[in-house]
């Protein structure tokens, strides 16, 4: 059985920088995220050695609906292939920011990698947000976990 499709209009205005290059968009039918590309000056790569990290421009400031967030992330294949990431994955983009979207990219692999203009360098996922209030409380209620933490689910 087919899942509905939900949809929801994010406006979208490219800055000079960004001109001439492809709009974000998805490359699979079932894909969450929309490639973001390097808007970096066509005769100026930015080159990241091992160990460094460089925030990259997009080209093009967003107006995300209330109750919206979009989620900057990395590109799985930069990953494997070149151990290149989004620094602080997934990055937040609140729904009353409207400046440029930059990614924070690092260079986790053992060899320079040159970023050119143009370049697919993250993804863009947009999803719903929940408005939380918290209530303090005495005591928690109980769970089989309890306050077994890091590596505990699935061990018993």
């Amino acid at each position: 059985m087919e899942q509905p499709v939900h949809t929801v209009t994010v406006g979208l205005k490219w800055l000079e920088n960004g001109a001439g290059l492809d709009l974000p968009r998805t490359h699979s039918e079932g894909a969450a995220g929309l490639d973001l590309c390097a808007a970096l000056p066509p005769d100026r790569p930015v080159v990241l050695h091992p160990g460094k990290r460089s925030l990259v421009p997009v080209g093009f400031a967003i107006a995300l609906p209330r109750g919206f967030e979009a989620q900057i992330r990395p590109r799985s294949g930069l990953a494997v292939r070149h151990g290149i990431t989004v620094l602080n994955s997934p990055g937040t983009i609140d729904p009353d920011y409207r400046g440029e979207i930059h990614v924070l990219l690092v260079n986790l692999g053992d060899k320079d990698f040159a970023i050119n203009r143009g370049d697919r360098i993250a993804q863009m996922v947009v999803a719903p947000v929940c408005a939380v209030d918290l209530e303090s409380q005495e005591t928690l209620d109980c769970t089989p976990r309890g306050t077994r933490g890091f590596g505990s689910t699935g061990q018993d």
